[in-house]
């Protein structure tokens, strides 16, 4: 599965068990670390715990299993990664104090 492809798909399931404000970003060419970033919120912390389910669950299915899985005890921002791809989910007040959207597609701010 192409990378794009598995961004995709990710961002679709996460959709499907009703993530919030899911995004996907190309980071190919901001960083090494992966190509793309998919990034959602959970209502809470057992809503972020079974949104991780689901996509480790439903990618696995497909054949595609995760290097690693960060932050999964806490449940506040846990990040599934999957080389290429890297999925962050997060609970809402972890995305709005971290904003990583403004950090990949606009950089550090100067100021």
């Amino acid at each position: 599965m192409t990378s794009q492809k598995l961004a995709e798909t990710a961002a679709a399931i996460l959709a499907t068990h009703k993530g919030i404000d899911i995004e996907t970003i190309d980071v190919r060419e901001r960083t090494s670390l992966a190509d793309y970033f998919v990034i959602a919120s959970g209502t809470s912390q057992i809503h972020v715990r079974s949104l991780v389910d689901y996509v480790e669950k439903e990618l696995g299915e497909e054949g595609v299993r995760p290097r690693s899985i960060e932050g999964a005890d806490a449940q506040r921002w846990v990040l599934l990664d999957y080389g290429d791809v890297v999925v962050h989910i997060l609970h809402p007040e972890e995305r709005e104090y971290y904003d990583l959207e403004k950090l990949w597609l606009h950089g550090w701010s100067r100021g």
